[in-house]
């Protein structure tokens, strides 16, 4: 489908669904920087110049952009707010190697500070989990987001899902998984380390039960974030606790 077409199926389901007017156009899956520049120029303009689009959210690697594309992106961020969303994932290199990443840590720091310096807003994903990384590796990562002074921070569960590389590894030598708990102990670890001003924007993610092999916690994501607030409330802690102490 086409842009427009995209928008004009997906803006009545918001309307309705959440009662808003406004809405950031948001181009999620896969590298969404990763076209030559004019292609890109024509789909970010069809996305923005529709009615009530006020933003414009890109998903995309940090070894995909260069300065020409955050220079268009910098004009595009004086009509509606840009936002790129680029997946870190972990912030060690060996991590990135065994996910087959294809990019280093370092590339991460050097797009991030590029996309600032053209006053576009960051947002990072990070993923928690990877077998070869310590409960406090882990922290590291999600620390970085006040290294890095992110806008914005995805967080999200390691999961196995079928017709993957990672699911062929796990079948073959299966390894340890994050149960519920333990998961959202060490995010509200993280949560209050963080710097408030991140907002964030995910906690958990999910796949298709029907592709979704491990973890299976058998919670949908109302009740882990219900649990989430539970284990804050036990814990009187809240995000940027810890970091606010230290200042």
């Amino acid at each position: 489908m086409s842009i427009p077409a995209q928008l004009e199926v997906s803006i009545p389901f918001m309307q309705d669904r959440y009662d808003v007017q406004k809405y950031i156009a948001y181009f999620q899956a896969y590298s969404n920087t990763y076209a030559e520049l004019d292609q890109l120029k024509r789909l970010y303009a069809e996305a923005v110049t529709y009615p009530n689009v006020v933003g414009l959210d890109i998903g995309t690697r940090s070894d995909c952009v260069d300065e020409a594309l955050l220079e268009h992106l910098a004009r595009l961020n004086e009509q509606v707010q840009v936002t790129l969303e680029y997946g870190i994932e972990s912030i060690h290199n060996a991590s990135l190697t065994w996910m087959n990443r294809g990019h280093d840590y370092e590339s991460v720091i050097r797009a991030v500070e590029l996309t600032q310096q053209y006053g576009i807003k960051v947002a990072g994903h990070i993923i928690l989990g990877f077998p070869m990384e310590t409960p406090e590796m882990m922290r590291q990562t999600g620390l970085a987001a006040n290294d890095l002074s992110l806008d914005f921070l995805k967080i999200h569960q390691l999961h196995v899902v079928q017709g993957t590389v990672l699911a062929k590894r796990y079948a073959e030598k299966p390894f340890s998984l994050f149960q519920a708990d333990e998961y959202i102990e060490l995010v509200v670890d993280i949560l209050e380390r963080l710097d408030p001003n991140i907002v964030i924007q995910r906690l958990f993610g999910d796949a298709p039960d029907d592709i979704l092999i491990a973890p299976r916690w058998g919670y949908n994501i109302p009740k882990l974030t219900h649990l989430m607030d539970l284990e804050l409330m036990h814990r009187d802690t809240w995000q940027g606790k810890l970091f606010l102490s230290k200042k």
